[in-house]
């Protein structure tokens, strides 16, 4: 099942202006066939505009083709060209709407709970916050501390997931070292190897005298 962004409005045009199977549009656009029949018999979405999928980028016309020869093909959805356009490097602090001003302690504490190697200053850059205000969420002084709930930036619309999985990426080895720095600290000082431990065992042993030794230099 391809990932349409208007299923029934895509639905719509390729029953009208395709010979493809409802099976086949119902599979393309995520939808059930019995939901594409009702399209086609007007019971369903009725009065909706179409939307050409070609033109969106969504199907090429080769895929219909070979769709309406074999009744048995699944249309395959055309990759998307956006997807390799590389993201462009912001300059400046991030603007954020007034909307979602008020989201910010929310992504503030998900980072706190789940990313705590991610530095104040990141979480401050890719959510356009102040460290203040960071500051204020970790240590529950925050005037809405009572409300606010971890909730993911992307999620909230603060940033895109590209953004949030560079920033993790860039703190991932620093988390590496905080856990095992936290391993070592926890399980203490580790024994020394057997073989320095037999070797200190004989030189002791070797080093004191015996009875008869003690006796001997009595007699003497």
């Amino acid at each position: 099942m391809a990932d349409i962004l208007m299923p029934k409005a895509t639905a719509v045009w390729l029953i009208d202006n395709t010979t493809l199977t409802f099976s086949q549009v119902a599979d393309f656009c995520g939808l059930h066939s019995l939901e594409v029949k009702g399209i086609a018999d007007g019971d369903v979405a009725e009065n909706m505009r179409g939307v050409d999928p070609i033109s969106g980028g969504e199907l090429t016309r080769e895929e219909i083709r070979k769709g309406e020869e074999d009744s048995d093909y699944r249309l395959k959805k055309a990759e998307s060209k956006i997807a390799h356009i590389p993201q462009p490097k912001r300059k400046g602090a991030r603007y954020t709407p007034v909307a979602r001003r008020q989201d910010k302690p929310d992504a503030i504490a998900w980072f706190i709970r789940n990313h705590p190697e991610v530095t104040d200053a990141q979480i401050s850059k890719i959510i356009g916050t102040t460290k203040a205000t960071i500051t204020n969420v970790r240590d529950k002084t925050h005037w809405n501390s009572q409300n606010i709930k971890p909730v993911d930036p992307v999620t909230l619309g603060l940033c895109t997931q590209i953004e949030l999985d560079e920033v993790i990426s860039k703190a991932a080895s620093k988390r590496k070292k905080m856990d095992t720095q936290k391993e070592s600290e926890l399980s203490g000082p580790g024994l020394r190897p057997a073989e320095e431990t037999d070797a200190q065992s004989e030189a002791v042993d070797s080093d004191t005298p015996n009875a008869d030794d003690i006796f001997s230099a009595f007699k003497n």
